[in-house]
Order: structure tokens, then sequence, then C-alpha cells
């Protein structure tokens, strides 16, 4: 297949903008974006400095009470959904016949996200022990829906799990994010350890592993405060043979510009590059045909729209789900009122250290409610995943009974008992 009729594989068609004869859902709630307002200004820094005296190269972060400021207004639980706003792009690939196509499709999803974050420096909420954030899209394209399930499954070191399912498509995503966050003299770093595999059922259960770039921010001491992502990141598939290597490139002291990134699509049977990726992450990314030598825009992120998940309200909410826990901390950020904000979070922090001597006193082991321990995360490459949902998800099922099983896991939607 040439170049050009494989890209075109690539280019989406667009969704459309409102549901067409569906029925419609309770109301729920969408959040409200507040987030990109900068706060560090002259006051945020001397804020800032108050912790300098606690920071020590190599320390680790999560021993360091950080200002309330950098705190982005969600939980990393919620945050990760992130991932899962263009689902347009995963859908196509499921759709895509071509391997190479599929995978290079598969790769532009994965690049799709990254910018779907606020302008400002912001850290997302460390999620609690035990904490819980579920979510689903009832408006991604043809009329398919999606769920997402997810779970803090250990706090030392800290761990969410994710679930991801369309049932329709029978697509399906298992996931575990590990920051380990470390001061580095003059910036700071959330190493994100952790995999994803996508699962392609109507593809004969094709598995697409995945990992994500790191996150530094710049500008801790001096300057201003500037977060970029590094390393790298790679998208591969061991049934295909295809693999995607993406550096996100930082910014030299003296050289480079920033949120560039360079990356390569190769086959593990051979050395030779098929395709190399450019630009900037988030703003005009490029592929290149190494044979040919054609150049496409292969993701334009000024151009793409993002669909938010729903939740159910508040009101239905249990005390461990992510918004109604962090409800009066996040209210203290939005109004900028950083002493409310600081006063909810530690209330919501000591809690946590009070069960948690509480479970220690009585020599009780803390076992994650919607998740399991992967009995085949076994793996020479390091890539599995340590958790799974504690469901037997099975993708052959047809779509009504894969919603139903994963209804049945936790509440999700409006007006819903986990057992409905």
């Amino acid at each position: 297949m040439g170049l050009t009729s494989k890209l075109d594989k690539l280019k989406l068609k667009p969704s459309a903008e409102t549901d067409k004869g569906r029925t419609t859902t309770p109301p729920v709630e969408v959040e409200e974006d507040t987030s990109d307002i900068d706060e560090v200004d002259d006051g945020g820094k001397s804020i800032l400095s108050g912790i300098i005296a606690q920071l020590r190269p190599g320390c680790d972060l999560t021993k360091i009470t950080l200002p309330t400021f950098i705190l982005e207004k969600k939980s990393m639980l919620e945050r990760i959904t992130n991932a899962f706003q263009t689902p347009d792009i995963l859908l196509k690939a499921n759709e895509t016949d071509d391997e190479l196509a599929r995978f290079l499709l598969m790769v532009k999803w994965y690049l799709s996200c990254w910018h779907i974050a606020p302008k400002a420096v912001k850290k997302p909420l460390n999620p609690i022990l035990g904490e819980v954030f579920t979510c689903y899209w009832d408006n991604i394209a043809n009329d398919k829906t999606a769920y997402y399930i997810s779970e803090q499954t250990s706090h030392h070191p800290p761990k969410s799990s994710y679930f991801y399912l369309i049932p329709e498509s029978k697509i399906r995503v298992d996931g575990i994010i590990i920051p380990r966050s470390k001061f580095l003299g003059t910036s700071s770093a959330a190493i994100m350890e952790g995999w994803a595999h996508v699962t392609l059922g109507e593809r004969d259960d094709e598995v697409y592993i995945v990992n994500q770039p790191n996150v530094y921010c710049r500008g801790i001491l001096f300057g201003k405060l500037k977060y970029e992502l590094g390393d790298h990141m790679y998208v591969k598939c061991p049934k295909t043979g295809y693999v995607a290597d993406i550096e996100f490139k930082t910014k030299g002291f003296i050289s480079g510009t920033y949120d560039a990134i360079e990356g390569t699509v190769k086959h593990v049977d051979s050395p030779d590059v098929l395709y190399t990726i450019s630009g900037k992450w988030n703003d005009v990314m490029e592929i290149k045909d190494q044979k040919s030598g054609k150049k496409e825009v292969f993701y334009d992120t000024t151009k793409a729209h993002a669909i938010k998940p729903k939740v159910r309200p508040m009101s239905e909410q249990l005390d461990n789900e992510s918004r109604k826990l962090w409800n009066p901390t996040v209210e203290g950020l939005k109004r900028r009122d950083h002493d409310l904000a600081t006063s909810e979070k530690y209330k919501v922090e000591n809690e946590q250290r009070l069960v948690a001597k509480k479970r220690l006193e009585e020599n009780e082991e803390f076992h994650p409610k919607l998740f399991k321990i992967n009995d085949e995360q076994k793996s020479s490459d390091g890539d599995s995943v340590e958790f799974i949902i504690d469901k037997d998800i099975d993708l052959s099922s047809n779509a009504e009974d894969l919603r139903k099983e994963v209804l049945s896991i936790a509440a999700i939607l409006p007006g819903q008992n986990p057992s409905s």
C-alpha cells in the first residue's frame, strides 16, 4: 500500500456534534475548566520559597508539602481520562484492516491526548488509598459509549489502576500509573512508571502496549514555572511486530526548543525506519514516509476536539469517590482561597493517616475493592500491568452483555446502583 492510501486511512471524518435520536440521561456533572490560570505570581513565589528548605537533590517529593496554588482541580484518577478524550481516532484504528495503517492510527491516538492539560503548571491531587473515580461517555462516534473505572490500589508507592471499555467496538484498556517524584536541583521530575494494554477484541484480541513520557517542572527556584514532557514513549504491538519510539525532547540550557518530539516507526524484524514523526506534541505533528520521502500532517492539536467525560451527580457519590472526596479542596482552589484549600486538603490527608495507623495496629492489609493482582503480569520486558479489573470481561461477548458486566462493577451512570 502506498503512502497516500495508507495516510488517507489516518484521516478522520468529523464526528457529529449532536446526539441523533438518543435518549437523554439525567443531568450530570461536567467539569468547569478553570485550570489555565497561572497563579504563580510574586506572592506565589514567596510561598514557594517557604519549601526550599525541605528540598535536597534526589529527594522524594512525596515527603514535601507543596503549595496548593500548584495543584490541579482534579485527582490523578480523573486526570488519566485525558487519554480517552479523542476516541474517534481509536475507533478508526479499530476499523482499519491494514496492519501498518492501524498501528499508525494507534500511535496518532496516543499522541493526541498530551496537549489536553492546563496551560499553567499544575499537579493533580494525589489520590488516597482506596479512592475511586468512575465516568462515562455517551456521545462518541456512531452512538457508541465508553466507561471508565479507576482506583488507587497503593499509596506507598502511589499506584493508580484503571480500566476503560467501549462495548460496541470491544475495545478494552487496562493500565496503571506509578508516578515517582524527584527534586533535581532547579527543577522537579515526575517519573511516570507503569504501562497500559489496549486490546482490540474485534482484531483477535490484538494488544498495544504503551507507556507515557515523564513530566518536568522547570523554574522552581528561579524564573517562570514551566512544565515539559520528556524522555521516551513507546507503542508496541507484539502481534504485528510494529514498534514506535517517540522521544519527547526537553529544551537544552542554551539551544533547542520547547515541546518538540522526534520518533520512529519500525518493525522488530528489520532495522529500517518505516516512518519518522516530528513536530510539537501540543501543536502540529508530522509524519514522513522514509521510502518515498513524502511528509504530511500527522495530527494538528489546534483542530482537536476533546470529548470530556460525564460523572454522576455529587449527591450520588460515595465519600471515597474523587470529586466528592476532594470537593472542599477544589472549591478553595476555584476561589483562589489557598488557606481554605490547604486546610481541606490536610483534613483528607490526615484522615488517611489515621486510617492507615488503625490498619497497622489491627494488623490488617489493604485490598483494592475493584481491582485484583494480575496473575499474568510476568513479562521479561517489564511492561505488564500489575492490577486488572476484578471482573471477567470477555470481549467475545455482545455489546449489551459487556455493558452489563462493566456496570455491575461500580456505579457509573446517574441513578445507577453498582448491581443494576
